[in-house]
């Protein structure tokens, strides 16, 4: 069974092609066929969005220009599916929903173009970053221009405390990100702030994509509440897997450089497990962040220690893990075709390649 998604088509359904490719390929040929099914239940919402998602202003300020310079490299626009979904658990995907959709994509990029600026990132999905086109300064306004056209947005949008959450989270993501920028360099961790930054700067907005679709569908607190645990453990899975793609992805498909966590400072879940588990490692990881760029040597030694220590697999399993936790949050949602989708999102998250 092949599939056939273009990836000239919009970046969403690319992603379920991506993902049911990568579910064909590892002999799960029954969730590559949900996949082909969950595409089709959605193409239409899922195009309403990426066509609004180009209606955000140009201009020819060089903030404006360095936002569309990356949004005009797509991404996977996962956090709209999840409202996409979330809607239609209730009463459907509308013109609130797409609102929404658009804003929590929005707020991501604001993120990624105020990352790159702290991170010193030469690329963004395997072209030049906004920052080196158009400079830091630019970037930074950039991303502070997206949050703003994604906050009017969600008060356009009309669903009562929408807002109010946003701004909760993006309180959220700051701290995150501020925890995160202490430990960085650091090579004694802590697991427990690893969690306190991937629940505060990944998993925080995947919840918020759950909440906003439920509302904007109509549906109940309770079910609400469902969804929002869903999306903090559908979040902290898939910042998991991207830990470990850090270390084992292909380049061409992920289009990060291998080792780029660890060359910013950044203790994942795999090496904190591994430093745990094999005191002689923090040795030579104190050498690797200490050098401007880890020789082919010490990434090499760093790779072994990974998969000697199960630094990786213990990655893999823990996402999995938070998969089935967030598919169990499902058990308040009443059944069909949206539910299913979202176990069907869940389950091929952990297996992503990208």
């Amino acid at each position: 069974m092949a599939l056939a998604v273009s990836i000239t088509e919009q970046p969403s359904v690319h992603l379920l092609g991506q993902l049911g490719q990568v579910c064909e390929d590892r002999g799960l040929g029954d969730l590559a066929t949900r996949l082909i099914d969950l595409e089709r239940w959605v193409r239409g919402e899922l195009r309403d969005f990426e066509a609004a998602l180009a209606t955000v202003p140009r201009g020819a300020r060089a903030v404006q220009q360095a936002a569309h310079h990356l949004l005009d490299l797509g991404g996977k626009h996962l956090r709209p599916m999840c409202v996409v979904l979330a809607s239609k658990v209730g009463t459907g995907f509308g013109p609130a929903a797409r609102e929404l959709g658009i804003a929590v994509e929005l707020v991501h990029s604001a993120t990624l173009l105020h990352d790159d600026v702290v991170d010193v990132a030469e690329t963004r999905r395997g072209l030049p970053a906004a920052r080196t086109v158009y400079g830091n300064a630019a970037s930074i306004f950039a991303g502070d221009w997206l949050l703003v056209e994604a906050l009017r947005r969600i008060r356009g949008a009309g669903v009562p405390g929408l807002l109010d959450a946003m701004l909760d989270v993006i309180e959220e993501m700051i701290l995150a990100e501020s925890l995160q920028l202490e430990r960085r360099g650091k090579v004694r961790g802590d697991i427990a702030d690893y969690f306190r930054v991937a629940e505060g700067k990944t998993a925080a907005l995947f919840a918020w994509a759950m909440r906003a679709g439920a509302r904007a569908g109509g549906l109940d607190r309770d079910a609400e509440a469902a969804l929002a645990r869903y999306g903090v453990d559908l979040g902290v899975a898939f910042q998991l897997v991207d830990d470990c793609l850090d270390f084992e992805g292909d380049v061409a498909v992920t289009g990060k450089g291998l080792f780029a966590d660890l060359r910013e400072g950044k203790l994942t879940y795999p090496l904190l497990v591994a430093l745990e588990r094999e005191p002689g490692f923090e040795a030579v990881l104190a050498d690797a962040i200490s050098a401007d760029a880890p020789s082919a040597a010490t990434c090499a030694q760093i790779t072994a220690a990974l998969h000697r220590t199960g630094g990786l697999a213990d990655g893999r399993r823990l996402a999995r893990a938070r998969v089935d936790a967030a598919v169990a949050a499902l058990d308040a949602i009443p059944a069909g075709s949206a539910r299913d989708a979202l176990i069907t999102v869940a389950e091929a998250t952990v297996l992503r390649n990208a």
